[in-house]
């Protein structure tokens, strides 16, 4: 058996041992959104330390463990911290919990994250909702001998963000009343923030918001068939953008002010992609 897919297969049974739950949507909470689980009705968590074989997240911010019950009526589960390649995980471990949270049964991946503004007029605390992406800068998760019984060799991403569910985010921004950005996601390793260099060339290349995670996710949920949305909470403008040194410690701060409108849209967005 594929190592990487027998490490998945054990992650799955240490769940199936403890957790009777199957979600239809899975959401990775992203900075600022550490704390949604309180605007749902849990009826299960699970320490990612109590997975075997589970990447657990060094990240401030991050608290570590899923969260299982409904927003509405629509079975969720909650990737509450997620683990980053610039963390030192091989990138199978970095998107092992998008794979695994699709064995627990989720059709949907909403992913989420705090993001560097690029694009001209983007401003500190806007949502952006992800159209489409740029991940050739990491390493494809992919790489290596295909998993078969997780898809295709060569899988197609001329689409990895889903129309429909795109639809359904501008539907619930309108009916909140909440101006949301648009545009494309490109991932850097990090850890460092990116140079001005670095960012004039994301926009060369058609970058419109830029951060350390999401697309590797992203590519590995297509890869099993799992519809995707994302959205981008911009904690700050890029380098050579902002006049001002970036700090983690500016991301969480904005993360947190705009948390309470992300939140709601979150729920929103939801329930009607739970409801389709």
């Amino acid at each position: 058996m594929n190592p990487i897919y027998e490490k998945l297969e054990k992650c799955f049974e240490s769940y199936k041992a403890k957790i009777d739950f199957v979600p239809k949507v899975a959401l990775v909470l992203g900075s600022g959104l550490g704390d949604y689980a309180e605007s749902i009705r849990v009826e299960a968590t699970l320490d990612y330390h109590d997975i075997e074989g589970f990447p657990v997240s060094t990240v401030p911010g991050h608290a570590g463990k899923f969260i299982f019950g409904y927003v509405g009526d629509v079975p969720v589960v909650c990737m509450q911290g997620r683990v980053h390649y610039y963390e030192g995980y091989a990138m199978s471990d970095v998107v092992l919990p998008a794979r695994l949270m699709k064995m627990m049964g989720a059709e949907i991946l909403f992913l989420t994250n705090a993001a560097g503004g690029v694009k001209q007029g983007m401003h500190a605390g806007d949502l952006m909702m992800l159209t489409g992406q740029i991940g050739c800068l990491v390493p494809s998760p992919l790489i290596g001998p295909n998993v078969d019984e997780l898809g295709v060799r060569f899988p197609d991403m001329s689409q990895i963000y889903d129309l429909d569910l795109q639809r359904i985010v501008r539907r619930a921004a309108l009916d909140l009343g909440i101006d949301i950005k648009e545009g494309t996601y490109m991932q850097f390793t990090g850890p460092q923030y990116e140079t001005p260099q670095e960012i004039s060339m994301a926009r060369t290349l058609g970058a419109d918001a830029v951060g350390m995670s999401t697309a590797c996710e992203a590519i590995a949920a297509r890869h099993m068939g799992m519809r995707v949305l994302g959205i981008s909470c911009i904690t700050n403008l890029a380098s050579g953008i902002s006049p001002n040194p970036l700090s983690h410690k500016e991301v969480q701060e904005i993360a947190d002010a705009v948390a309470p409108k992300f939140k709601a849209l979150v729920t929103e967005i939801i329930k009607a992609a739970g409801a389709e």
